[in-house]
Order: C-alpha cells, then structure tokens, then sequence
C-alpha cells in the first residue's frame, strides 16, 4: 500500500480561501467626534484616497474601503453576495478566483476550492478521489498503483491473489500464503480465530458447527460424522459406504466422478465405482453377489451373472440360457412360478413382450 508521504503527493489544505462578507458600512455621520476625527485621516486601502463627510464606506475584516473600491482585483465588478475569494491579501469574485488559481478535479472537472488531493499526476476533490474498483474514498487513508489505477489496499490484494492463484483474508485483507481457513463462505488466515471450547488458535483443519469454530479434538467430541471426502462435517443427510461417511454429493464414482445418489457402486482397490465404469475397468459384475465374475458369465436382460447366482428371482432355482425363462420386473423367473402368476399379471406380461418384440 502506498500513503502520500511515500509517494511524494501532498494531501494537504491549499492556500485557498474565501470569505462571505457582511460589510460594515458607516458613514461620518453615525460615527462619535473622536471617531469621525480618527476617520478623516483614513484613507481606502485600494486607491488610498480620503473620506467625505456622510460618504458610505466598507469596513470588511478592519480594512477601510470606498464601495466603488470594494471590487474584484480582476474584473472590478462588486462582489456577488458579498462572497469573495482571498489569496494573498488580495481579493477575488468566484469567477475569477476560479479561473485564476483554482485547479479542477480530475474526475468531475469542477473547480477545487479549499482541500487539493494531488494524485496519479492529477488533481481531485477528496470526494473524487476514490478507488476504481470499489469506489471506497481514499484520501484519508492511501492508495496503491495498480496498472495505471489508483486502488485501496484490499483491492489490490484480491486483484494479486487472483494472479497468484491465492486467496485474501477477509479480515485483514492481505495474501493468505499458507492453506485458508474457510468460515461462512470466506477465507481467513486461520490465526484470526480460536476454539470455541478451548480457546486454542486454529489451524486450517478447523471445523464449522452450528455457526461456531472447533479445532477438530474439541469438535469430534461433538458427535459429528466428518465426510470422507472433505473430512468436514455432516450435518444433513450422511451417506455410510466403505467404512465412511459422506456427504452425499461426495461419494462419487472414482472415474467419472458422478454422485451415486443411491445407485449401486462397485468398490475395488478401496475406491467406488459406478457400474459402467467398473466394467470398463475391471470386467463384468455380477447383479446378484455384485462381485468381479471371474469364471464363465451369464449375460441376459443387459445384465452379467455369475453361472451359480443366475436363479430364478422368485424360487431361487437354478437357471441356464437353454431354461425357458420369462423377464420380471428386468429379472428372470422360471416357467413354474410364472404360471403361479395371477392372470391379469401374465397378460400385461406378455402384452409388453408382443410389444418390445415389434420394436
């Protein structure tokens, strides 16, 4: 972050000044003997000429002037409203106060009067000067360059971590070089916090529970299932495979990394797979003992079986691809428990297979 001092730019008050005046007129005539004789030895501090008796004069901050002489040094008009601008000991209207010494802003363009924020080769109201990306003032409190830009410090730390590939504290709002600390959707230098139960500072591996930080000693005595993914805790629906908990949008196919959402998986080498994968992988499973088949396979009804678990689904017989076998609900079901069947059943049965073979 750079300051003022740091880079040569003066955040100072000009010499600019002005004034609204209520000049106080008199005349001779209103004022005491001693008074009138002190004033018939005045003279105006414009043209330094005298007084006559009942002559209007302007008395503005112990300065004595005729009012023809109480004009703009510039344009020699009268001053609107009695408002001038002063820079050294002379007198100026707005107008040509402006034009004269007045710098303008290099944002609105108006002329500055009072506070100069000199900047980025620039001029600026302390209002105006602001950061370019968040707009959050920075007269008071320094800027960095940034490619040509005039930026606060948080914002130039987020627009570095962003070409770093870091992240920022949302605290203290400078690079966070080691692993982050995420908290409510943040990123925090994890020191910035301690244990809502032993007071000890927190690591990256600390864990967010019902709004609070724990440190992971102090938060698995709380009963939590972690996921076996994240390793962050499950507080809605825990999935319980391979000896694990998992969030449910964790427990994915080791290959293509889809969820399971409850479909069957196939593990192998400690990983899990989904069918199609596994197969492409290892060979075919078996529907029924959902293990690698390793001697002859039974293909039938898109699916693999080993030879001795291609039973009816109904009596569990034994079947081969010579036994006449009807499909069921996708699986086989030998002669026999099909004529147990109701007939309604065996009529919608073979509706759908009259069906499916004109297809």
């Amino acid at each position: 972050m750079t300051n003022a001092h740091q880079l040569g730019f003066e955040l100072g008050d000009s010499d600019l000044f002005r004034r609204r005046t209520d000049p106080n007129h008199a005349s001779n005539s209103d004022l005491s003997i001693g008074a009138t004789n002190q004033l018939a030895q005045a003279s105006c501090v414009r043209c330094k000429g005298g007084f006559q008796p009942n002559e209007q004069m302007v008395n503005s901050n112990g300065e004595i002037y005729h009012e023809e002489c109480f004009v703009c040094a510039q344009c020699f008009q009268k001053f609107p409203d009695g408002l001038y601008y002063e820079f050294e000991k002379v007198k100026y209207c707005e107008h040509d106060f402006h034009m004269l010494f007045a710098p303008c802003c290099g944002k609105c363009e108006e002329f500055i009067v009072g506070r100069v924020i000199k900047a980025m080769n620039n001029n600026w109201h302390p209002n105006c000067f602001t950061c370019q990306t968040c707009n959050s003032r920075l007269a008071d409190v320094g800027f960095v360059k940034n490619a040509g830009r005039s930026l606060c410090r948080p914002c130039h730390n987020r627009e570095k971590a962003n070409g770093l590939g870091k992240f920022v504290c949302h605290k203290c709002h400078t690079l966070i070089d080691e692993t982050p600390l995420r908290y409510k959707g943040d990123t925090y230098h994890p020191f910035h916090f301690n244990c809502e139960t032993c007071g000890k500072e927190l690591t990256s591996e600390a864990r967010e529970l019902r709004g609070e930080l724990y440190c992971l000693p102090c938060h698995d005595k709380q009963g939590i299932p972690i996921c076996g993914a994240c390793r962050r805790p499950i507080e809605e629906r825990v999935v319980r495979a391979m000896g694990k908990t998992w969030h449910v949008e964790h427990f994915v196919c080791a290959q293509c990394e889809k969820p399971f959402l409850g479909q069957k998986h196939y593990e192998r080498g400690g990983l899990a797979y989904c069918e199609t994968h596994f197969n492409q992988l290892f060979g075919d499973v078996c529907y029924h003992c959902n293990e690698v088949i390793d001697g002859d396979v039974v293909s039938a009804l898109n699916k693999s079986w080993c030879v001795k678990h291609f039973q009816c689904t109904c009596c569990n017989g034994k079947l081969t691809l010579k036994n006449k076998f009807i499909e069921y609900d996708m699986k086989p079901v030998c002669r026999k428990c099909y004529e147990k069947f109701p007939v309604e059943l065996k009529k919608r049965l073979k509706k759908a297979a009259e069906a499916e073979r004109k297809h």
